[in-house]
């Protein structure tokens, strides 16, 4: 690797600075605006997931407390209950208006640009596969069925952590949701939403019991293919696993 291949952090961390009275001239233009929510309308099968259930019981500084990082599972399913909190708490819709709606977690400009894609291993009554999750309608819809524990654990840099969870949570970005108005400061953006988005999936993990971990060493392009996507308009960003504790 050359020295400017090998600086490229630093040189996109320079690039993408704002200073004062050189930002980059640019108008927002409405009708070119991208799609807020991704949906698979051909996808196999679509799954609607119970509505989220919470229990009042859970003390939230006890779970910001103990929260940490798991590496181990039983090999035991998770129910769709705790897989539908999961998945509404790190993106769910909360506040509903007609041209925009508020989620469990924070985004710049609202723009949202985090996709979710459940890979199941072990979910009660929900067959394996590699599934993209309807944030609206708080469904699944499965796009690829069949056991995909070797190909994402592959993808995840070989960590058996990806094989035996009971779930792999993919995160991507539509880079162009967060692009049409950040332009090439959208990236930086990017990244911290998929922060917000980490951060609730280990909270949510612990308030339910289960364990969680995260995972940012990936072979991006081998699970775009898995998904189906193609690593430019939208890649992968992030993986979460999920599972019962060991």
């Amino acid at each position: 690797m050359n020295n400017k291949m090998a600086n490229y952090g630093d040189t996109f961390q320079k690039n993408s600075k704002y200073v004062r009275n050189q930002l980059p001239p640019h108008r927002l233009d409405w009708s070119i605006k991208p799609k807020t929510y991704k949906e698979y309308p051909n996808a196999i099968r679509i799954l609607k997931l119970p509505d989220p259930e919470f229990d009042e019981e859970i003390k939230f500084w006890d779970v910001v407390l103990n929260r940490k990082s798991t590496r181990k599972f039983k090999d035991e399913p998770i129910s769709q209950m705790q897989l539908s909190l999961v998945l509404f708490g790190m993106t769910g819709l909360t506040r509903v208006f007609p041209q925009f709606a508020f989620r469990t977690v924070p985004s710049a400009g609202g723009l949202y640009p985090i996709e979710v894609y459940p890979i199941i291993n072990d979910v009660e009554g929900i067959d394996r596969g590699v599934y993209h999750y309807n944030i609206p309608k708080n469904s699944l819809e499965l796009l690829k069925a069949g056991d995909y524990r070797t190909e994402i654990t592959k993808g995840c840099m070989d960590q058996q952590i990806a094989y035996k969870s009971a779930v792999n949570i993919v995160w991507t970005a539509v880079i162009e949701r967060s692009k049409w108005k950040y332009l090439q400061r959208c990236y930086r953006y990017i990244y911290l939403d998929a922060g917000h988005v980490g951060q609730n999936f280990y909270l949510l993990a612990e308030a339910l019991g289960l364990g969680a971990c995260t995972i940012g060493a990936i072979y991006d392009d081998e699970i775009n293919e898995l998904l189906g996507i193609d690593g430019t308009n939208e890649t992968v960003i992030y993986v979460g696993v999920i599972g019962i504790k060991f």
